[in-house]
């Protein structure tokens, strides 16, 4: 089966510190892959890296074969490249349907001679983006707070609009950066559904998630990283399981 996002030899220290030591991975179209590891492991750097927030030292990341090098992180969202953050990074005084509008690969009226001779073909482009975000709204549950301001709903549901928003880039590959800190109850359960039926579509997604629970019942194989290594890959069951691998994460 042929990898839907490919890294290669992807290398990057800051002075003495190594966040990534020739990282290789493959992410698969309809699978989830779950990255843990303790603090400092060189998790969130990894997917700063493949998304063109930092630039590597070496080494190689590649959507669909089309190679990222000296792409810019936007170039990679329209090629089909999304992301959640670890600080949300929504706009909380729009609402949750305006924030989930944004996040479309290519927006209708960012050159101002659309604006101007466009316009026709602008609304029909928002309409389709509104209809777009109706529907992930719907699968996501986030339907009866619609219309609400992002400020004024609760810190797990925000973290799914953060979700949802992801979803509207209709992405080829995601990358989810600890989506469950903060999240419980019911949330948590949307969440999960979210994901799972995210990828049955056909997406590959990359998790990174100190919940344990969470990336044992979700993904289909964990990736175990420290000091920017990538040590173990197998079940998560069997990443956990491993005594080295506890004693590196939860230490003695």
């Amino acid at each position: 089966m042929s990898a839907t996002l490919e890294i290669r030899g992807l290398c990057k220290s800051f002075g003495g510190i190594v966040v990534a030591d020739s990282i290789d991975l493959d992410l698969v179209a309809g699978r989830v892959l779950g990255l843990i590891g303790p603090n400092g492991a060189g998790k969130t750097s990894l997917f700063n890296l493949v998304c063109g927030v930092v630039k590597p030292d070496a080494g190689l990341v590649m959507l669909d074969g089309q190679s990222f090098e000296g792409l810019p992180t936007y170039q990679r969202a329209r090629m089909g490249l999304a992301r959640t953050w670890q600080n949300l990074r929504l706009f909380p005084s729009l609402t949750v349907i305006d924030n989930l509008m944004l996040g479309p690969r290519a927006y209708s009226a960012d050159r101002l001679v659309d604006v101007l001779f466009r316009p026709a073909q602008i609304r029909a482009h928002e309409a389709e983006a509104r209809d777009r975000a109706l529907d992930i709204l719907e699968r996501t549950g986030l339907s009866p707070i619609a219309r609400s301001r992002v400020q004024d709903i609760s810190f797990g549901q925000q973290k799914l609009v953060g979700v949802a928003r992801a979803l509207m880039n209709d992405a080829r590959c995601l990358l989810l950066d600890e989506p469950m800190a903060g999240v419980e109850g019911q949330t948590y359960a949307l969440i999960q559904k979210a994901v799972r039926d995210i990828a049955a579509s056909g997406v590959a997604i990359c998790v990174v998630e100190h919940n344990v629970a969470f990336i044992r019942d979700l993904c289909d194989e964990g990736v175990f990283m420290f000091a920017g290594k990538v040590l173990a890959r197998g079940s998560v069951e069997q990443l956990i399981a491993d005594p080295h691998l506890t004693e590196l994460y939860f230490g003695t």
